[in-house]
């Protein structure tokens, strides 16, 4: 499964997958700083991309998501920071094996870190 890291999160949070069998890539690594959603996810789709890990938290609600062939994971956090979001990097990593089993049935949704 191949995850993009939204550019909003820290670059280095990808070094936390790097033991799990996802492929892992963040928005400055593909070079696509500065895309506007709707552009990011058709990138996303053309380059064979299933989840995007965003803070994001609109969005989901900004695109017409049914068309699209990729999950959102928000991981929602109160802050961008690295700290902040390491504090629920187990979590995130049990959603992206759920997302996963979703994918193998079709389905693309938005999924959210409580």
């Amino acid at each position: 499964m191949k995850v993009l890291i939204d550019e909003q999160l820290p670059t280095k949070l990808k070094f936390r997958f790097l033991n799990s069998y996802h492929e892992v890539v963040t928005v400055r690594d593909m070079e696509w700083m500065g895309k506007k959603n709707g552009e990011l996810i058709k990138l996303m789709q053309t380059n064979g991309f299933n989840v995007l890990l965003t803070n994001d938290k609109n969005m989901y609600y900004q695109q017409n998501m049914n068309e699209m062939k990729i999950s959102i994971l928000n991981i929602n956090t109160k802050t961008n920071r690295y700290t902040d979001i390491l504090e629920k990097i187990d979590l995130i990593k049990v959603k992206l094996n759920e997302i996963e089993t979703a994918l193998l049935n079709s389905r693309y949704d938005h999924f959210i870190i409580e």
